[in-house]
């Protein structure tokens, strides 16, 4: 869809892509159907899903919009992509909380905003500037391999003090998407890594 020119319609094809991205653990772990296997299988996906695809959005957004061929820089969110879900992979630390951007958080960003540029809202006109989409491309990407850590939504119980982040986390979701639509996503992403900070700041990671 990207190659036919069609980055909206690829774009709701990610959201899908996260749905069942979400559905398929879930479902293994009812199933007791985990494995190794499908541990790296699922990142394979996830690779091509919220890696390679955002980079060839990124890529047809910023063809020919510079005199250099600054598009190819797209490709760094598919090579961070593949970083982050390698380190994962091997990283038992982050059961509790993430170390970095996750990159279905990235690839849910990437889909927002060819999705935001058609609309007519202030952040809509603040994307045609081809230096704004740059930066919204490069630094969530940059993120991805910062040991920055962030909130993880794995619940293992629902009490409302041990969970107040991620409680805070999806009220503030609920209520951007309420006001804001599709362009609440990046604005959900901006409250993700501030509420992070603010609740993880000083507190230690648990074994």
């Amino acid at each position: 869809m990207v190659f036919d020119g069609k980055i909206t319609d690829a774009a709701y094809l990610i959201w899908i892509a996260a749905l069942f991205d979400f559905l398929d653990g879930f479902l293994a772990k009812i199933l007791k159907a985990q494995s190794e296997l499908g541990r790296q299988l699922d990142s394979l996906a996830d690779l091509v899903t919220f890696g390679v695809l955002p980079s060839l959005i990124y890529y047809s957004l910023l063809k020919d919009q510079f005199d250099m061929p600054i598009e190819y820089l797209s490709f760094i969110v598919a090579i961070f992509s593949a970083l982050r879900l390698a380190k994962f992979n091997i990283d038992e630390s982050q059961s509790t909380v993430f170390s970095g951007l996750t990159t279905t958080a990235n690839g849910i960003l990437t889909s927002s905003i060819p999705i935001i540029m058609v609309g007519s809202t202030l952040l809509s006109q603040a994307l045609t500037n081809k230096y704004w989409l740059v930066g919204i491309m490069v630094i969530p990407a940059v993120l991805m391999v910062t040991p920055i850590r962030l909130i993880s939504l794995k619940f293992s119980n629902f009490n409302s003090r041990a969970n107040l982040d991620k409680f805070v986390l999806i009220g503030l979701s609920v209520l951007f998407i309420g006001l804001f639509r599709e362009s609440a996503i990046p604005l959900i992403i901006g409250a993700y890594i501030i509420l992070s900070i603010f609740f993880l700041t000083g507190k230690k990671v648990e074994d």
